[in-house]
This record gives C-alpha cells, sequence and structure tokens, in this order.
C-alpha cells in the first residue's frame, strides 16, 4: 500500500461542480493537499521539465487523513435469506479456473445461528457447517478438473448428517471424479441471515474468493441427497438474468435479489452452451454462469476525504490534486489529475485538446513484471513517482493483464487509485539518451505545452464529456486536438467525432494506435468499461468462444475496423505496425509542397522539403516515428484525396504488421508498404479538414529546441489554420 494515494470520482468537472476525491493515508495521519494546473508532466530534466500553475484553493493545506483499504475479489450477495427448518440442500454448477488458490466458497449462507458453505478446493469439493458447538468439515478428497465443469452440492438432512457430492459433466477415462460421501453433524443451521455467492464473507471482509464460473446457486428443501434433483426450490440465483445489471435474480419463490460487488464478468457460457448461439441475448439460458476472479476489481467505496465545488475563476486545463506526507523523515507524494473545463464550452477558446480519458481509465494499473524496479532508480533522482502498478497489486490489474487464474481482464474501473495515470511521473527507462520515457497523461501534456508557449489558448475537453454530450460539444470548438493514445472508443464518441467532421470540424490526430478497440460503458455510467477483445488485434487475450458480446449491450466486441469502422475512415490512417520503444525520423514527400497546404510551410520553407527530415531526435524514443504506428489505406477508407505530407518507413525488425494485416504466416506486403506511418491531411465536407501524424512517439519530438524544432512549428501552423474559421475548399 502507498503511503498516501487516492482517486477523483470524474475525470472532468466544469466551475461550479463538485468534485470529490476519494483519499488513503497508511495508518492515518496528517497529510498537505494542493491544487496545480499542470503545464508539462514530464519531470525530465533533459526536456522541459515539470511545470505547473499553483491554483488558489480554499482546502489548501493540512488535513486530517485515515486508511482506507481494497477489497480484490467479486461475489454476490444477498440480503435477507431466511432458512426453514428442516433438510437443506446446497447446490451449484462450477467451472473451477484456479483450483491451486485452496478452499473457495461457492455458495454460503450465515446467520446468528451458524454457517453453511459450499466450496471447492484442490482435493475436490468441500462442505462445512457451523453453529455453537463448532465446525463440521467435510471433503471429497477427489480433484476436480480445471476448465470444465461439475456439479458440487452438499445436504443437511433431518437426523443431522451432512452429506456431500461432486459429478463431473463429462466423464475423464483416466481417473473418476465423482464421489458422494457423509458425516454426522448435528445441526442444521436455521432461521434469519444472509447468502454470498462465489466468496465467504470473515470477520475482516471477504475470504475464500471462488475463481471460475459459477451456475445455477440454489438452496433446496431436501432430506434425502438422492432426490436433490427434484427437491423443491427455496432460492434460486438464475444468473442469466438482468444481464446488464449489477443485479442478481432469484427465480424461486421468495424473490431474494441481490447485487454483484467487484465487476465479476457476465455473459458468459454455461454448461448447457451448445455453440449454436454466440450473441447471449438470442439465448440467455446458454449464459447462465457468471465467472468471479479473485482479483476483480469495482468501486473501491472509499469515503470521500475532500470536496469543492470548483470556482468560477479556474481556467480550463490539466489539473492535479497534490499530496504531501512527511513520515520517518521523508517526504511521500502522489498526486491525482483531473481535468477543468469552461463553464460555457467554447466560451475560453475555440480550440479543445481531448484528453483520452476512456483509454486512461482501460490502461489503468497496466501492470508489468519488473517496472517499478526498473523505473525508481531514475524517478528518485529526478524527482518524480517512484511507483508503479507492478510494486502496488492491491490496486488490481489492467485489461492489459490475465486475472490470477489465466482469463483475461474484461472490465476497468476509475474508482480505485490508478497509480500510473499520474504527472511528473515516467513509465519506463527510455532507450534512447536524454529521453523521458512517458506514456499517457504525462506525454499527452507535451501537446498542452506546446500550445501554451505559442500563446494558443485552448480549453480541455475528455473522452467522457464527448460520450456524454455528443457532437454537439465539439461543435464548440474550430479545432479538436487529440493526445499519444487514444485507443479505446464507444460507439457514441466515435459518432461523434464523424458527425464533427462531416459538419465542417477540423481534426488533429496527434497520436498512434488510436479508434482501435470498442469498449462500451457500465451501465450505470463510464467509470467502468467492458472489453471484449475478439477477432484478431494485438492484444494480450481473447475472447472465448461464445464470449465475445457484451453484457452490458449485448453488442460485439473487438477491433472498430472488424465493426467495419476502421481508423482511416474517421482520421485518414490506422494501425499496421508494433515494435519496440524506439523512434526514427520522418521524410518529406512530394506531397508538402501542394499548393493547397501552404499554410503548413509557413516559416519553415526552406526545411519543409521533400527529402528533408523531420522528427529525427525525440523525448520518446529519440524519434516521431515509433512504438505504434498508423498508415494510409484508400482499402479501408482513407479519402482519395488524402495528401502524406510525410512518411517514416521503419527498417527496425522489432516492427512487424498487426495481427489484422495477416492472412497467414507470411508478410502481406513488402515492408515500405505496411511498417511505416503516414503524415496524413485531408479535407472533409462543409470546410472541415483532418491532420494525422500516426505514431505514439510523435509528440515526444514537440519539446526538442523549446518545441522550436520543425515538426513542433509545422503542428503549431496546422493549429492556427484549423483554429481559422475560414472554411478548407473542397481539393
Amino acid at each position: 500500500m502507498l503511503p498516501i494515494t487516492g482517486y477523483v470520482d470524474r475525470w472532468s468537472v466544469k466551475p461550479g461542480e463538485t468534485l470529490r476525491f476519494m483519499i488513503s493515508v497508511q495508518g492515518g495521519g496528517r497529510y498537505r493537499a494542493r491544487v496545480a494546473r499542470v503545464i508539462c508532466g514530464d519531470p525530465n530534466p533533459a526536456g522541459p521539465g515539470y511545470r505547473e500553475v499553483p491554483v488558489p484553493w480554499a482546502l489548501e493545506g493540512e488535513h486530517e487523513g485515515i486508511q482506507q483499504n481494497i477489497q480484490l475479489g467479486s461475489w454476490g450477495e444477498v440480503p435477507d435469506v431466511a432458512l426453514p427448518g428442516g433438510g437443506l440442500g446446497f447446490a451449484a454448477t462450477v467451472w473451477p479456473t484456479r483450483l491451486a488458490a485452496g478452499d473457495q466458497a461457492v455458495l454460503c449462507w450465515h446467520g446468528a445461528a451458524g454457517r453453511v458453505v459450499l466450496g471447492i478446493g484442490a482435493d475436490g469439493a468441500w462442505a462445512r457447517v457451523s453453529g455453537p458447538a463448532g465446525d463440521t468439515l467435510l471433503r471429497s478428497a477427489v480433484p476436480l478438473t480445471e476448465r470444465a465443469w461439475h456439479d458440487v452440492a452438499c445436504v443437511l438432512d433431518r437426523e443431522g448428517r451432512l452429506h456431500l457430492s461432486q459429478r463431473p459433466h463429462r466423464a475423464r477415462l483416466d481417473r473418476a471424479e465423482a464421489a458422494a460421501l457423509a458425516m454426522p453433524c448435528g445441526m442444521v443451521p436455521s432461521g434469519p441471515g444472509a447468502v454470498t455467492i462465489a466468496a465467504e464473507r470473515g470477520e475482516t471482509g471477504m475470504a475464500r474468493h471462488f475463481n471460475g464460473k459459477v451456475e445455477n446457486p440454489r438452496i433446496l428443501a431436501v432430506d434425502d441427497p438422492a432426490a436433490l434433483a427434484n427437491a423443491a426450490t427455496l432460492f434460486h440465483w438464475d444468473l442469466s438474468r438482468a444481464m446488464r445489471t449489477d443485479s442478481i435474480e432469484d427465480a424461486g419463490p421468495a424473490a431474494r435479489h441481490g447485487r454483484l460487488v467487484n465487476l465479476p464478468t457476465r455473459a458468459m457460457t454455461g454448461s448447457n452452451w451448445r455453440g449454436d448461439v454466440h450473441r447471449w441475448t438470442e439465448d440467455p439460458s446458454q449464459y447462465g454462469a457468471i465467472h468471479f476472479h479473485d482479483d476483480d476489481i469495482g468501486d473501491a467505496g472509499w469515503a470521500p476525504s475532500l470536496s469543492f465545488a470548483v470556482p468560477d475563476d479556474w481556467k480550463s486545463g490539466v489539473h492535479a490534486l497534490h499530496l504531501e506526507l512527511e513520515r520517518d523523515g521523508r517526504i511521500h507524494r502522489d498526486n491525482i489529475v483531473f481535468h477543468v473545463r469552461a463553464r460555457v464550452p467554447g466560451s475560453q477558446a475555440k480550440i479543445a485538446f481531448l484528453a483520452p480519458t476512456f483509454s486512461y481509465t482501460v490502461y489503468g494499473q497496466f501492470q508489468k513484471a519488473g517496472r517499478q524496479a526498473l523505473i525508481t532508480p531514475r524517478s528518485l533522482e529526478w524527482g518524480a513517482l517512484p511507483q508503479a502498478p507492478d510494486g502496488h497489486p492491491e490496486y488490481g490489474v489492467s485489461p492489459y493483464n490475465l486475472h490470477s487464474d489465466g482469463s483475461g481482464v474484461v472490465m476497468s474501473t476509475m474508482r480505485r487509485p490508478l497509480i500510473d495515470k499520474r504527472v511528473n511521473q515516467i513509465h519506463l527507462v527510455d532507450p534512447s539518451e536524454g529521453g523521458s520515457g512517458l506514456y499517457w497523461i504525462a506525454a499527452d501534456s507535451y501537446v498542452t505545452d506546446l500550445l501554451t508557449r505559442n500563446n494558443i489558448d485552448f480549453e480541455v475537453i475528455t473522452d467522457h464529456d464527448v460520450h456524454a454530450e455528443g457532437v454537439d460539444l465539439l461543435r464548440s470548438y474550430n479545432a479538436v486536438l487529440t493526445g499519444q493514445h487514444p485507443e479505446y472508443h464507444s460507439v457514441e464518441t466515435l459518432d461523434a467525432l464523424a458527425a464533427y467532421l462531416e459538419g465542417g470540424g477540423r481534426f488533429m490526430y496527434l497520436g498512434g494506435n488510436g479508434f482501435y478497440w470498442k469498449v462500451v460503458p457500465h451501465g450505470t455510467g463510464p467509470w467502468s468499461f467492458e472489453l471484449r477483445r475478439a477477432e484478431g488485434g494485438i492484444r494480450l487475450w481473447e475472447t472465448l468462444p461464445g464470449e465475445s458480446y457484451h453484457a452490458q449491450d449485448g453488442s460485439y466486441g473487438g477491433l472498430w475496423r472488424r465493426l467495419g469502422r476502421p481508423p482511416q475512415q474517421l482520421v485518414g490512417v490506422g494501425f499496421s505496425t508494433q515494435g519496440e520503444y524506439k523512434g526514427y525520423p520522418y521524410s518529406f514527400l512530394d506531397g508538402i509542397l501542394e499548393p493547397r497546404l501552404g499554410f503548413m510551410r509557413e516559416g519553415i520553407e526552406e526545411l519543409a522539403l521533400p527529402g528533408r527530415l523531420l522528427g529525427e531526435r525525440g523525448l520518446m524514443g529519440g524519434g516521431a516515428a515509433g512504438h505504434e504506428l498508423d498508415r494510409a489505406d484508400t482499402s479501408l477508407g482513407t479519402p482519395h484525396h488524402a495528401v502524406i505530407i510525410g512518411r517514416a518507413v521503419l527498417t527496425d525488425p522489432t516492427y512487424q504488421p498487426v495481427n489484422e494485416e495477416r492472412r497467414d504466416h507470411t508478410w502481406p506486403a513488402p515492408r515500405e508498404d505496411i511498417i511505416r506511418s503516414d503524415l496524413t491531411f485531408f479535407e472533409t465536407p462543409n470546410g472541415g479538414a483532418v491532420f494525422s501524424v500516426g505514431s505514439m512517439n510523435f509528440i515526444g519530438c514537440l519539446p526538442v529546441d523549446d518545441y522550436r524544432n520543425v515538426a513542433a512549428r509545422l503542428v503549431v501552423n496546422i493549429v492556427r489554420r484549423f483554429a481559422d474559421p475560414e472554411p478548407f475548399p473542397p481539393p
């Protein structure tokens, strides 16, 4: 646990709206808080350096902090479940995925009279009954098979005997897995209580989290284990119902409904899935399973520590709440980034920086083994935050990780500390001399720093704002600029951007691998996203058969390219190749001399010529073209009138075609046709235009020579022309 950290309830806020910060101080104690508007988030002393403007804030100063903990692991909970006297049966169908984790609870009832737990472990099913007289534990001692379906059940008969059974749905030829046994118990708990599914409530929180799928958890009125299949139902939680929510519904006569905690994965194929249906909405009965994990995380549920209404005089921009804690002679720090908008969009400026907050959320807590140890020495030397998610797994994982059971992480959330989405932070040791090694928020500040240094007024908006307000928000601006990596988008954000361009908007895509994956927000809002990695794409895991449709809305997941909306249709270029974090220069092409692009060359006429270089130096990998690159392709939607003004063809062997470009084991085209990045411009209807760089490392070249290099001057020229309301004539 970090000595001090926290999170904020939203990515962006307007003056007059209230922000809430949830803060934890390890062990409790006094801490200091202040707010600043961030100009540049890069701590590299060889670069522009970390820069901020202090913001007057009524709550600046010391505050009393408390420790707030994270409860990892998902479960279902049902309050107010009263057990009658007499024989009882607990049953479920399970698909376990991490038996080596030890004892795991499948279905648990607890009340004043005692406790009944049905579970599984490394040595098969088990049941435990607790009461005033103590505990009775019965184990099958017959191991189950991982990633296979099993029925497990326990029965407490009227005579006080405990029966336990397990049965595989598909028998193995090499060993038997069925088992049935019994022992005296002497007690049958009854009366009021509560039920938990996939975990057991302990004295200090939830314990014995189940890893795997659970289907048809139920409590039955039964005295004879042999009659279990025909027993009367007391409670039956049909997990195929209420799929788009965090609710679980009791299909039994008592209608004791419950809720899911920490975002387990829904719309999972059940034991009866036949393979003839792939979209759960067509037959929900084949999707009656939920996949629980012991490292799931949803809403951390911390109590608010600092709340305030944003003052009217705060300027739109990227802001950070800085936290400091002095302990044992050391100063411990963290910061929490938020974005202040203009109260009336477009009232402060006609240029908007669109912060890719969907991508910030999805990438949040991306654990890369060894990363914290790697960056700590340099971070301390530079006065930067020396933290990384692999050093603090207690805050959960990202969809760029696997769960502890090896399954892909489908759900992401911003309601927890995102300790790698900060400013004054590095994310790797840059391979280039003098490089910064940035991603995400810190890297994106190069764009806003460029604007600030050139006295170009701008406002900040976020993906979340565009998702909520649509094209009407974007129409408040003459030009909209992206950050380094706007990879994740919803239907709503893509629709808004497409409508903005159709209506004459101007758009500058200053990153790489953008507009790539589809995400669907949680039904209660975009604090959480669901991601199904279906059909190709650069990915660390893939959805299993039958599980490519989102639970939240029933829509198909995966690449926007596979969904009929390749990035080339929107911004002229799309993801083509990926390699190491090494950057290379672009060369200007003949297109830079097109008469209609004369505005780009103003002041750099002798430098912006065919064959001349730009971006040959940079703070991200040493050059402008690097890491993840996009290219133009008319077959995928690049307009035929688009002009490629510059190109980088990379010969570094680490750069390979992305998966969706390949049809077999051979390369789909010569290297110069696919391992490249294209600086692309084109006009859009009604006087609009698009300029795209198609490289994640491009913005790292902007700060070179105090933002006076050719690439930076080119970008400034384009920003100024795009901000000019004079329509672009058709080509």
